[in-house]
């Protein structure tokens, strides 16, 4: 038996959390699930990060001390994790004393090496995501912005321990090339190298003295750290290392992987590793970035009034169905956006009527016609064999998905095997061979395989969706110690013992009425689009009447000049056009103030598939550089959704949200229109995602 550590970040306790929140605790939980259910003695951490200036201003806002208003919220945080089932063996808080000694162990450590010495910093502070930013990362024409949130930011200079960050530069970049398997999925590797380490790394601030809200530095009570050193070090603290008892820290460090959100690789591949190899202590083998659950109009946040609260989703469907989704719809490693519709849809089609339907089926046909015992299975036919090999194969092909964390491949193939038991019923017809005595051997014999292919089923499931094989052993009576249970023989056939009392019980997963449930996630998340679409106009107002750019006049210089009828001469100078040229017939002119305020970035497709119901209609994914956007476009007719991912698109990014066959868009992709052919408008592939189309 080996050992399995895994780790989630830990969540910053500022307000209670949304479903993209949960989304990376539920994909470590299924993990971690499987794990065990491989024989690996598994340790799975989870926790919050409760110290920072940007905590200690919203409890003040609050009327709260800090530690006053966190705990409520990470008593909800617990809760939720207790609803979706999260089976964690540890829940780190950075208030707790544990940490905090034992971080004070590494700051000494590390300023016994030199590693961390007393210098002065000078750069660009958001609070809000509690990043520093050099003058290049922060600039642009209008200010200085946050490149993580996009808020205005504003320079600092105060005395600040630093840690040694560049020394570790060279072997960082040793590191990753050797180990193609530190950072995944890949793509993010070549992310970390090419735009942080390889343009070189500064040493890094890790202390500050305008707030105290933090872990003191033993020496220096006045410098308290500033986030990373003490949010990073949970993961070897929550273990032992630095207290009276390592034995867990020498069990099971290194980290197996650390599961994180893109936005926080760096952190988690540059500076936590460059503090491990100061310590002297070895990395983690996978730190696994993955991408975002999105809303359609962007990223989901609270501050943007569009965060979905997982609780009510759970009371309303339950939690194996939000789990269900969150694995399935969304490739492990990419970003997939939340909609309520593809939420019901995928419970209707997967859980209702596949899963569902065949368990459902299956155990009413054993009730009907074996009076609700398991029956022993008698005569064969060539299809039976073809059935069972599939059956046979499906923990391979599970197990070689999670081994490369393909959660959604995972599922996939479970679902594909559950797609092949329906079809197994359909080809031996067992109400057809009910009516036949002569043939109830045979009817025996297809009953006894579906049971024994639901009882795989079950065992492979239980990671992802913990409830739902619980009720499906009760419908076939596995008890808590029946072999039927067991991960070891999925491999074996004819584990069920004939017999054994079916009974069909209630649906698994009821199916839902589409439109009503639609209003009914529309109707709890009302007040959050409006505010997202209050939002939305408020950024796109900004925009049109920020400051000056190109073109336009500085402010407090008065109205602009009319120069689009200005023609330069040869000498450089302009000269008045004898005439207007004349709009074409049938066209409203209008003035360049009003153009103006048409916002035109460019944007990559990403994900592209049709609306169903809609022969005319595509749903397409867009990265606009700082944000992702769900479009819809009528132009289904003439393009395949597969044939536009990866095209760089115009779109108009300032339109007010409208809603399409249910869908909503964010925006309009522009196309060119002739002959009955729509042809969408292309830019040059080197054009940055995002960039203002002038």
């Amino acid at each position: 038996m080996g050992k399995f550590y895994i780790t989630t970040p830990i969540y910053y306790p500022s307000a209670t959390l949304h479903i993209g929140n949960a989304y990376t605790t539920v994909a470590a939980d299924a993990i971690a699930r499987f794990r065990r259910l491989e024989g690996d003695d598994v340790f799975f951490l989870t926790g919050t990060d409760e110290h920072g200036q940007k905590l200690a201003k919203t409890a003040a806002r609050h009327g709260k001390a800090p530690l006053e208003y966190i705990e409520p919220i990470v008593v909800w945080i617990k809760d939720l994790w207790a609803r979706l089932d999260i089976s964690y063996d540890d829940f780190i808080r950075t208030t707790e004393p544990r940490h905090k000694a034992a971080v004070q162990k590494i700051v000494e450590r590390l300023l016994a090496s030199g590693d961390i010495y007393l210098g002065e910093y000078e750069g660009y502070y958001c609070v809000e995501c509690e990043a520093y930013w050099t003058e290049f990362q922060a600039k642009r024409d209008d200010g200085y912005f946050c490149p993580d949130c996009g808020r205005p930011i504003s320079r600092v200079k105060e005395k600040s321990y630093f840690f040694r960050l560049s020394k570790y530069a060279d072997r960082l970049e040793e590191h990753i090339e050797r180990h193609p398997e530190f950072i995944l999925p890949e793509s993010r590797k070549h992310e970390m190298l090419n735009n942080f380490i390889r343009p070189g790394l500064e040493d890094l601030s890790i202390s500050r003295t305008n707030f105290d809200w933090g872990i003191p530095l033993p020496h220096d009570p006045e410098h308290v750290l500033y986030v990373w050193v003490d949010a990073l070090s949970n993961y070897i603290t929550a273990l032992g290392y630095g207290s009276d008892d390592p034995s867990k820290f020498e069990r099971y460090w290194p980290a197996d992987v650390h599961l994180v959100g893109k936005d926080i690789l760096r952190f988690h591949t540059i500076i936590w590793p460059a503090i491990l190899m100061a310590l002297g202590l070895p990395l983690p083998k996978t730190v696994f970035g993955h991408g975002w659950l999105l809303m359609p109009d962007g990223k989901m946040s609270k501050s943007k009034g569009n965060a979905i609260d997982p609780k009510f989703l759970i009371d309303r469907y339950g939690s194996d169905a939000v789990r269900y989704f969150l694995l399935r719809e969304v490739p492990f490693g990419q970003d997939g956006v939340f909609t309520p519709e593809a939420f019901i849809r995928r419970t209707n089609s997967d859980l209702a009527n596949d899963l569902g339907n065949l368990v459902h089926r299956t155990a009413a046909m054993i009730e009907r016609y074996f009076d609700g015992r398991l029956p022993a299975p008698g005569e064969e036919a060539p299809a039976d064999e073809a059935f069972r090999a599939e059956a046979l194969g499906l923990r391979a092909k599970v197990k070689a998905a999670m081994d490369r964390f393909h959660l959604n491949v995972a599922l996939g193939e479970i679902f594909a095997f559950v797609h092949r038991a329906n079809q197994y019923i359909d080809e031996t017809a067992p109400w057809a061979l009910a009516k036949d005595p002569a043939a109830r051997s045979r009817l025996g014999t297809v009953l006894y395989q579906l049971a024994e292919g639901i009882r795989i089923l079950a065992v492979l499931l239980g990671p992802f969706m913990p409830r739902t094989p619980e009720r499906i052993f009760a419908m076939f009576s596995v008890g808590p110690d029946d072999p039927a249970r067991d991960y070891g023989r999925l491999e074996t056939w004819g584990v069920l013992t004939p017999g054994r009392r079916v009974e069909k019980g209630p649906p698994l997963f009821p199916r839902l009425d589409l439109a009503a449930e639609i209003a009914a996630i529309d109707a709890h998340t009302a007040a959050a689009r409006a505010q997202a679409e209050a939002n939305l106009r408020s950024r796109s107002a900004g925009r049109a009447n920020g400051p000056a750019g190109e073109g336009s006049a500085p402010a407090g210089a008065g109205p602009a000049k009319n120069t689009a009828n200005r023609i330069p001469s040869e000498g450089g100078e302009n000269r008045v056009a004898e005439s207007p040229p004349k709009a074409p017939e049938g066209v409203t002119p209008i003035d360049l103030e009003t153009f103006g305020k048409v916002e035109l970035r460019a944007a990559e497709v990403v994900a592209a598939e049709r609306v169903p119901g809609a022969d005319r209609l595509l749903r397409l994914i867009l990265d606009l550089g700082d944000e992702r956007r769900q479009v819809v476009s009528g132009i289904a007719e003439h393009y395949a959704p597969e044939a536009l991912v990866g095209k760089k698109l115009i779109c108009v990014t300032n339109l007010k949200p409208a809603r399409f066959r249910g869908v909503d868009s964010y925006g309009m992709i522009l196309a060119a229109s002739y002959d009955g052919a729509l042809r969408v408008i292309e830019v040059p592939a080197e054009v940055p995602n995002g960039t203002r189309i002038r």
